[in-house]
């Protein structure tokens, strides 16, 4: 009698697709490997993310991944990484989800058993991580929202990741729109761990990808940490300070023997006093504005055109 060892539970991978003809065949060929390997139920969530190069023809002309249960989520216009896998999660119906957000292997595919023995002992998001950053931004922009982030785990950049259901559930009860998924998981209270590795190679392909990992950074500080509103405030505690020594040195002008030019002393005090004004204001302002966005990202923004089975 033959002994089924895999693994019960349904499982979701979502694997995020931009004009990757060269790769994506076989990414997803090693990832349902391994994943046929542990788990007796799983479904492949493949989100296109309007990809007009040859991607999706090769999928559909690979005739041995007709076996499986594969979907095709096909986006009507080009909206970005973290809102396309928002979409993929959406439809996806695992008791636990794997994210692909890279078509880039600098790792090890066994690396998948782990991180689910990993969440099974007691976590909902594990992360895959390489020892280090690739690039010097990535470096950089970790330690800046880190610093300024209002969540208790530190950020660091990753491969992939599992999630539990409830972590899912958690997560997108926080907000529906995710721009970006890291921070939301990170703020949503409960455990996170993440896996480390020796990366097997150099990255390929970062400069292509980053124009919109750029604008994610920004978006992301913007709305997970309170760096704008600190760098506000230090430029008007800085005017502030200059407009007290600014008192003192007009003091001083003033009541020394070289009389100022009339009217000099009001205007300069003036001056100094509006500017720390306004950036107060402006601090102010900020505040306000960050409370708007995260009620603007309270809603669904994403488009699908049709989702099809390979």
């Amino acid at each position: 009698m033959e002994i089924n060892n895999k693994e019960q539970k349904l499982i979701s991978v979502v694997i995020y697709l931009h004009n990757n003809e060269d790769k994506i065949v076989g990414f997803v060929k090693n990832v349902i490997e391994k994943v046929d390997e542990i788990f007796e139920k799983f479904e492949v969530i493949i989100v296109n993310d309007c990809s007009y190069d040859r991607s999706v023809g090769n999928l559909k002309n690979d005739k041995t991944l007709s076996q499986y249960t594969i979907s095709i989520l096909n986006m009507s216009i080009h909206q970005g990484l973290e809102i396309s896998m928002s979409a993929g999660i959406d439809i996806s119906m695992g008791d636990f989800v794997y994210e692909f957000d890279d078509l880039n292997v600098d790792y090890d595919f066994s690396l998948i058993r782990a991180s689910y023995n990993k969440i099974i002992s007691g976590f909902d998001i594990v992360s895959v991580s390489p020892k280090a950053a690739n690039t010097f931004f990535s470096r950089l922009f970790y330690k800046v929202f880190n610093r300024y982030s209002k969540s208790r785990h530190k950020l660091r950049s990753d491969r992939f990741r599992i999630l539990s259901r409830r972590a899912i559930n958690r997560a997108y009860s926080i907000s529906k729109s995710v721009p970006y998924r890291k921070a939301l998981y990170a703020n949503s209270g409960l455990n996170l761990e993440v896996i480390e590795y020796i990366p097997s190679g150099k990255m390929v392909n970062e400069k292509v990808k980053g124009v919109f990992r750029n604008r994610m950074a920004i978006n992301a500080l913007i709305i997970y940490t309170n760096l704008a509103f600190n760098i506000s405030i230090g430029i008007t505690l800085a005017l502030f300070l200059f407009t007290v020594l600014t008192v003192f040195y007009v003091c001083f002008i003033y009541f020394s023997g070289d009389k100022p030019i009339e009217g000099w002393t009001t205007t300069m005090l003036l001056m100094s006093g509006s500017f720390s004004g306004i950036f107060f204001i402006l601090a102010i302002i900020i505040k306000y504005l960050s409370l708007i966005i995260e009620l603007v990202y309270s809603k669904k923004t994403y488009l699908v055109e049709s989702v099809e089975r390979l």
